[in-house]
């Protein structure tokens, strides 16, 4: 192996990290931008435009993991408290991953899907944000559809590359655009990063409204 591929390798390495502390740093600022929006009832919704929670098949169990990451903190002081220096640092862990756990919550509740006189914005969780003009979108139909667990996020047909946001494994709006359209995912790909897509289909828990609301602009 040469010297300058070793050197290209390593690079590569660092840069991978690099990416990796920011994409980080960048959650954790969102989990208390989520937090301090929830606090404040101020969703991230543009103005002129609805939105669309799609949290509801999700709900229980994130609060049931809120519950559990909450519970489990005097559980583990019992545990622990005759070392005294390992109880703080359990306290702190502990605060953290029920603060983290009610971020990740906040963020689904504020951060819907939006339908406005810009397009669509598709959403998901504390990353995910594809938008969407009007010129960009072909149609939008009510379609549900359950798959196989575990599905890939792409699915791939003679016509075209779909995108899926499931919800429980489900979708129930589908989202045709114009044109191969090139939209961003957090992470590498082959999942994350710039993907070309014909389409999307996603989950939203009051697809009437959705389908109203956007039938007022397409």
């Amino acid at each position: 192996m040469s010297v300058a591929t070793e050197s290209r390798r390593e690079a590569s390495v660092w840069q991978r990290a690099a990416g990796f502390l920011k994409r980080a740093l960048m959650l954790e600022v969102r989990i208390y931008a989520n937090i301090a929006r929830f606090i404040a009832r101020r969703p991230a919704i543009p103005h002129g435009a609805a939105g669309f929670g799609y949290h509801k098949p999700v709900l229980t169990v994130l609060m049931i993991f809120i519950v559990l990451s909450a519970v489990e903190i005097p559980i583990v002081d019992l545990i622990v408290h005759r070392w005294p220096a390992v109880p703080i640092a359990f306290l702190i862990l502990g605060i953290w991953g029920v603060t983290w756990m009610l971020g990740f919550l906040s963020a689904f509740l504020m951060r819907p899907h939006t339908v406005g006189p810009d397009g669509i914005r598709v959403r998901q969780g504390l990353e995910i944000e594809i938008p969407l003009s009007w010129d960009d979108v072909a149609s939008v139909a009510r379609v549900k559809r359950v798959d196989e667990p575990r599905s890939p996020r792409f699915e791939e047909t003679d016509a075209g590359r779909t995108l899926v946001f499931r919800m429980q494994d489900e979708t129930d709006i589908e989202i045709e655009l114009e044109r191969p359209t090139i939209v961003h995912l957090p992470g590498r790909s082959p999942r994350g990063g710039s993907q070309t897509i014909t389409g999307l289909r996603i989950w939203v828990d009051d697809p009437r409204a959705f389908m109203d609301e956007v039938r007022e602009y397409l």
